[in-house]
């Protein structure tokens, strides 16, 4: 299966999957950082205000990059059950990274957005990730969007793990859906780290 050679790529892949559907004031939501190249694409396709919502994972102990969880800026932690029971943890025992990752959402929403309002009622939004793997970052998101009353809510992500998948009542359009998934980084020929630089770059 076809690998992208950069986010930009797969956002172009991914628009492309976008522009015949019917869009009522589209607005693009990209999850920092790694999500932004790709919904830069998209909204520039798509001729779309472009946007972030901050979502931060609430890794297991000891493996920060495993993500049991995530939270936004202002809103409840949204945990995956199957992951709680499988490593015989508690959302109490989460607490305190829950509070840390809020407070780095907190910061980075302030960062790229600084006082900008952010109009999500009556829209189309389109969130947008380079990747969908457990899904819980996305899930977060979704959460925190559906609370703003948008007319409807599509996930956008080049490259997507199946079982992840079938777990979303959210309409959601991938273009790549391996049998084999593995990881994000696996369908990226060049898969750097995304500054906060380029981030903020996009959005200007």
């Amino acid at each position: 299966m076809k690998r992208f050679a950069n986010r930009q790529e797969a956002g172009r892949a991914l628009a492309a999957r976008l522009a015949d559907l019917p869009w009522h004031d589209p607005l693009v939501l990209g999850l920092p950082r790694g999500g932004v190249p790709v919904a830069k694409e998209i909204a520039h396709h798509l001729n779309a205000e472009l946007d972030v919502v901050v979502a931060r994972k609430i890794g297991a102990p000891g493996h920060p990059e495993y993500g049991v969880g995530a939270v936004t800026a202002d809103s409840e932690p949204i945990y995956d059950p199957r992951v709680l029971r499988a490593l015989n943890l508690t959302e109490e025992q989460l607490g305190r990274t829950c509070d840390e990752e809020r407070a780095e959402a907190k910061r980075r929403t302030a960062l790229y957005r600084g006082d900008k309002p952010l109009t999500v009622k009556d829209r189309d939004v389109i969130l947008v990730d380079d990747g969908l793997a457990t899904g819980v970052t996305a899930r977060a998101a979704l959460h925190w969007i559906a609370r703003r009353e948008p007319r409807s809510v599509t996930l956008a992500v080049p490259v997507a793990a199946r079982d992840s998948l079938e777990t979303f009542r959210t309409r959601v359009v991938a273009v790549l859906t391996p049998k084999h998934f593995q990881a994000v980084s696996r369908w990226y020929e060049s898969f750097d780290q995304t500054t906060d630089e380029e981030v903020l770059n996009a959005l200007s």
